[in-house]
């Protein structure tokens, strides 16, 4: 009965990870900069959350373990090295231990219908502040030539990322919701993408 009722928790999960996403078209310039630092300050808590900043690493493609079920944070364990491919084709395949769904044991191997990899290098947010992951995420040499617009659908389609939001069995999800984290997004954008000095 325990499976059953865990598989079942898994599967609300999964589907609410993957729900439709609206993207809300918000007039640029309809939202102060005041209100746009305070929706950059939920983006941040997002990306700063273990959920992302884990796989968000630098040129060294170590993924980190961090979070409140790890306690001090460290390098992902198995000496994992995801390399130049960000998927470990240099090494040991990402998806050797990452699936196509998250395993049903409390922190077993996360999966998605996706390729698990490490985001690009330029997208180095682990350890990082909010005034610098602030300006990467709307520079376009560092964030894939993407509009913030762009950022938004980007969180909508690539299912990777829906799975910060259902990371499986304990995990601690990301905050917010994906719905919320895109509307930040626009808001932020309509505000001219203030960010914060420091």
């Amino acid at each position: 009965m325990k499976k059953l009722v865990l598989a079942l928790t898994l599967m609300a999960g999964m589907a609410e990870a993957e729900s439709v996403v609206v993207i809300l078209e918000i007039t640029e310039g309809s939202v102060s900069r005041e209100e746009g630092l305070a929706h950059w300050g939920r983006i941040y808590e997002v990306a700063s959350h273990p959920r992302c900043s884990n796989c968000h690493v630098g040129a060294s493609g170590v993924p980190m373990w961090s979070g409140p079920s790890y306690g001090e944070a460290g390098p992902h364990g198995m000496n994992v090295v995801a390399g130049e491919s960000r998927i470990g084709a240099e090494t040991l395949l990402c998806s050797t231990c990452h699936g196509q769904a998250n395993s049903l044991l409390p922190h077993g191997p996360p999966g998605v219908a996706d390729v698990w990899q490490l985001p690009p290098a330029e997208a180095e947010w682990f350890g990082k502040s909010s005034a610098y992951i602030c300006a990467q995420i709307q520079d376009p040499e560092r964030n894939g030539d993407r509009s913030i617009r762009d950022i938004a659908e980007h969180l909508d389609h690539d299912l990777i990322l829906h799975w910060a939001w259902a990371p499986g069995p304990g995990r601690e999800p990301a905050p917010y919701s994906l719905q919320e984290t895109v509307n930040a997004i626009m808001a932020w954008g309509a505000a001219g993408a203030p960010c914060p000095e420091g």
